[in-house]
């Protein structure tokens, strides 16, 4: 246990409480003695018993805050000294109190919900600096680890590892599966439309270079102004056949690919001769020698190219990352479903954290215990706690010259 800058502070305090309560035990017995030969059926009597009382009092609560932590006058007293002797059984107890009454999937799910967890990140995401201090920690985070990937290992785990690996397993099934998700899901559509935008635009903006490549596949015998005539319309169909297509998302062309595409899936799952061409195939291009070089320059590439625009704070990396993180924040904040999407999902997160790790996370507790030296142990506990058990002293002297008083009031009236 090392001692923390605020231990001064409360060893401070823990010794001016003491300074109080024995001040007031010394009080009591300097006005029980000025007072033992005075006349006791009168008001000195009273002060003198509430003075006895009072010490009586003192004595009994500082024996029983002393025994708490060690032997009282050092005298191995029954039932003293009891966090050095029990504070494994302690640990064990509080141990148990924890996991009972605070790790539990009803009270983290509710001191989650109270948290508003969603609406806190979105308003902090909220604010650029915030924005930007993340993007900071990610960049931070991610040059760690390129940095700690080099060619060597990147070779060897695509040699040593992955391409066996997808060599033995059929990926034909999963391919075929996959397809088969996509198209029914739709989620080729926008992969399909720019595809036709980038192909409409270069044909748009390349009339010449259309016409040179279709010039070149013409007979040699048809005349040229024929050829040129041919051409431009082939050129004028083309365009409009491909703005027919961008425009109609029932066009025969899009459902054609569609059920080549359906087709496709099913019969890699299901056709042993096109799941036997795929996997020879795929063989072929994972055996190849240069698979493992290829698979290194892409890595080499794609390690460059991140570098350089987590370098960059005005590159699209950033940019995006920003807008995302705002986009997000606003979400949260404003968009109900998002945020109860996601104090949903931190619920299910931590009551799988609470029910399955909560009896290990208590445990530290006793482990941590166990493993302190007794004395330092009451030390240290005492120099949290003390300064407000000296409260107890203070009160016992007050309670038993109050109950003194009493109870020789009580005797007078019988008397």
């Amino acid at each position: 246990m090392a001692p923390s800058p605020a231990d001064d502070r409360r060893r401070a305090g823990l010794r001016r409480m003491r300074l109080v309560a024995l001040s007031l035990l010394l009080l009591a017995a300097v006005v029980f003695l000025a007072t033992l030969r005075l006349d006791d059926s009168g008001v000195w009597g009273y002060v003198n018993t509430g003075a006895e009382a009072a010490m009586v009092g003192a004595l009994a609560d500082w024996f029983a805050v002393t025994a708490l932590f060690r032997h009282p006058l050092g005298l191995p007293v029954p039932h003293t000294a009891i966090i050095p002797k029990r504070k494994n059984e302690i640990g064990r107890n509080l141990q148990e109190f924890v996991t009972e009454n605070f790790l539990t999937e009803e009270i983290a799910r509710e001191r989650l919900a109270a948290a508003h967890v969603s609406e806190r990140i979105g308003r902090w995401l909220g604010v650029a600096s915030h924005r930007h201090r993340v993007l900071t920690e990610v960049v931070r985070v991610a040059r760690a680890g390129l940095g700690r990937l080099d060619e060597d290992e990147v070779r060897t785990l695509v040699a040593d590892f992955l391409v066996p690996r997808l060599v033995r397993e059929p990926v034909s099934p999963i391919a075929g599966a996959l397809l088969e998700g996509v198209v029914e899901e739709s989620t080729h559509h926008g992969l399909v439309d720019l595809g036709l935008e980038q192909l409409h635009d270069w044909l748009r903006d390349n009339p010449g270079t259309y016409s040179e490549v279709l010039t070149t596949r013409a007979p040699w015998w048809t005349p040229p102004w024929l050829d040129e005539r041919v051409i431009g319309w082939t050129y004028e169909q083309v365009l409009t056949w491909l703005r027919e297509i961008r425009r109609d998302p029932r066009h025969p062309a899009r459902l054609a690919l569609d059920d080549l595409l359906r087709t496709l899936a099913h019969d890699l799952q299901h056709d042993p001769s096109v799941m036997e061409r795929a996997e020879s195939l795929k063989e072929r291009l994972l055996t190849h020698p240069q698979a493992a070089e290829t698979a290194v320059g892409l890595w080499r590439s794609f390690r460059a190219a991140l570098e350089t625009a987590m370098d960059d704070r005005d590159s699209y990396f950033h940019r995006r990352g920003d807008e995302l993180l705002e986009h997000l924040g606003e979400h949260l904040v404003h968009d109900p479903e998002w945020s109860e999407m996601l104090e949903a999902r931190l619920g299910e997160a931590v009551s799988f954290v609470v029910n399955t790790y909560g009896n290990e996370l208590a445990e530290v507790i006793s482990v941590t215990v166990e493993r302190w030296d007794g004395r330092e142990a009451a030390e240290r506990i005492e120099l949290h706690v003390g300064r407000d058990l000296q409260f107890i002293r203070i009160n016992g002297t007050v309670v038993g010259a109050l109950a003194g008083l009493g109870i020789h009031a009580v005797g007078q009236l019988l008397a």
